[in-house]
């Protein structure tokens, strides 16, 4: 990468959140911006920030200034699609990343999402109350 113009894009997914993620290379530290706001204006509980800094941490002495767009899902789905997201950006940047990123389960997309409601039943498994008299 030549110029600190340039930024490298991936897309991260959860139950019904996509995160649209750019990052470029930093100088000193990482810095975040979600929606156009602050990671901390954004997500206020400390779980969900580190959440989304988990797959950067994992990095020694490497910087990078993160972008992102999130839609839809709620606020811990945005979280996990974000360092879906920002995981996938490192290992295009550099695949020698891809093995410790793999081992900690940050490329692997979480397929679990709500079920569907069936007809005759009161949600996706709840059945109408039954009574025998």
């Amino acid at each position: 990468m030549s110029t600190t113009t340039q930024y490298i894009e991936a897309t991260g997914r959860r139950k019904n959140a996509t995160a649209r993620v750019r990052i470029t290379p930093a100088k000193t530290k990482n810095s975040f911006t979600i929606n156009d706001k602050n990671i901390d204006e954004y997500f206020k509980t400390a779980h969900l920030q580190n959440t989304v800094r988990e797959a950067l941490e994992m990095l020694d002495k490497t910087f990078f200034s993160v972008s992102v767009k999130v839609l839809g899902g709620g606020v811990t789905a945005q979280a996990e699609a974000i360092r879906h997201g920002i995981s996938r950006a490192l290992v295009k940047e550099d695949q020698m990343r891809r093995k410790e990123l793999k081992a900690a389960g940050y490329l692997k997309r979480d397929p679990r999402t709500k079920e569907r409601k069936k007809f005759g039943l009161r949600s996706a498994r709840r059945a109408p109350q039954w009574s025998k008299r």
